[in-house]
């Protein structure tokens, strides 16, 4: 199994810190300015820096249970995908990161994938209710 490159290593420390604490108050020094985050609901991903943030700030907030179970990297270490699990409106779900980093372990691109559909359904109803009057906007 490939090793995360070093920069990013220690971003995802961070970022395992910060989930564990369910606050992502440091995430913003992890992040590119013109980072871009793919929801498992919209085609489209959203854009730049401050959608990912609110994104990921919200669905820390959403999801109960969540936890990371595998970490798996390629070949360069700047491509990282964690797969996780979670509970949202009591419905369990699993799910993956694919998380591109560059070269300073800045995030550059966060994509999310999950299952199984019900579950999905709820997340996105959920996020919706918290984040459809404000995530539209950064629509790309």
């Amino acid at each position: 199994m490939n090793k995360a490159h070093p920069a990013v290593a220690r971003s995802l420390e961070l970022w395992h810190e910060m989930v564990a604490s369910r606050d992502l108050s440091k995430l913003a020094s992890i992040v590119h300015p013109e980072a871009t985050f793919r929801s498992p609901m919209a085609f489209k991903p959203y854009a730049p820096a401050p959608a990912l943030i609110l994104a990921l700030n919200t669905v820390v907030k959403v999801l109960e249970d969540f936890s990371y179970h595998r970490q798996f990297a390629s070949a360069d270490g700047l491509d990282v995908v964690l797969e996780f699990s979670a509970v949202v409106q009591g419905k369990q779900l699993k799910g993956i990161d694919m998380v591109r980093f560059d070269e300073e372990g800045r995030i550059v691109d966060f994509e999310v994938m999950v299952r199984p559909f019900n579950a999905l359904q709820a997340l996105g109803a959920e996020m919706g209710a918290r984040l459809g009057e404000l995530l539209p906007k950064f629509k790309g």
